[in-house]
């Protein structure tokens, strides 16, 4: 009788631990000392932060011909990490133009002075209050990196970003902000049938419509907008040479490379950082080729 009443007891004891281990369980900090960057990542249903071995290198004196741009993100940045105000970021516009760079440049400039980062995926952001609440206490300061952001209609992780960036109560913190990039300033899909919501008052005022002005408000909630444009032939030309000498290209070379880069963009149907980094790239491999007899 004891026998069975044990073995019935182990299988209970075996059952049970099956169902702890797909029940959600809270997010654990991570090895903060592993890296100054981490991803979060679902894996079996639990949330990880899992540190980033490997952090890309570039510097912010790497982009060029967004100026403008870089000084908006850098100064906001160094004020986050200063303790002063700072504000969540919505980078837009053109592909391939930096806004993603931006923010790992950024992160490299600051990392000495306490700023680390955590990639979230668009799918993950309904997690991001228990994201807040695990680095709340820690003396750095986060940015939450939300890379290519955009969503469709009935998404949850809308409304959890929204609530973040409100700063309610459960989610202020003041040692994190959200940088997010995106293809499209407003983050929900528009459509023209939206466009009949409209009013128009007696003195000619236009005013939008209850979806649209949803649409509009996620946007809003960002502090600082942040906009790229495609670059014109010159500015594509003068990033190709930036990175053609980081590749340990001469310079006496630029010039015969013009032609090539010229051809590698239109072939591309893009004049931007990220295809002039490419072409960089391929031409300071055919090079170093060559010379070993390739």
């Amino acid at each position: 009788m004891n026998e069975a009443f044990e073995r019935l007891l182990q299988r209970a004891e075996s059952l049970m631990a099956r169902w702890e281990s797909v029940l959600p369980q809270p997010l654990g900090a991570p090895d903060w000392s592993a890296s100054v960057a981490f991803r979060y990542r679902k894996r079996g249903g639990h949330g990880l932060l899992e540190p980033v071995r490997h952090v890309a290198t570039i510097a912010l004196d790497d982009l060029q011909e967004i100026d403008d741009q870089k000084d908006k993100i850098q100064r906001n940045t160094a004020h986050f990490v200063q303790g002063l105000p700072a504000n969540n970021v919505l980078l837009t516009g053109a592909r391939g133009t930096g806004k993603s760079s931006l923010i790992k440049a950024c992160l490299n400039a600051y990392a000495a002075q306490g700023l680390r980062l955590i990639e979230v995926d668009k799918a993950d952001l309904v997690d991001l209050p228990d994201i807040v609440d695990v680095v709340a206490d820690r003396p750095e300061k986060f940015v939450v990196f939300c890379d290519d952001l955009s969503f469709e209609d009935g998404e949850p992780g809308y409304k959890a970003l929204k609530s973040i960036l409100d700063g309610s109560v459960a989610a202020a913190t003041p040692n994190v902000l959200i940088y997010a990039t995106s293809n499209r300033r407003h983050l929900l899909p528009e459509y023209m049938k939206e466009n009949l919501s409209y009013t128009h008052t007696e003195d000619g005022e236009v005013h939008p419509g209850e979806a649209v002005e949803e649409k509009i408000s996620l946007s809003e909630r960002f502090g600082m907008w942040v906009s790229f444009y495609p670059f014109s032939q010159d500015e594509s030309l003068s990033v190709v040479n930036q990175w053609l000498g980081h590749h340990g290209v001469p310079e006496a070379e630029f010039e015969p490379a013009r032609p090539q880069a010229l051809v590698w963009a239109l072939e591309r149907g893009s004049r931007s950082g990220r295809v002039a980094y490419q072409f960089a790239r391929h031409y300071a491999g055919e090079r170093a080729s060559h010379a070993r007899g390739g």
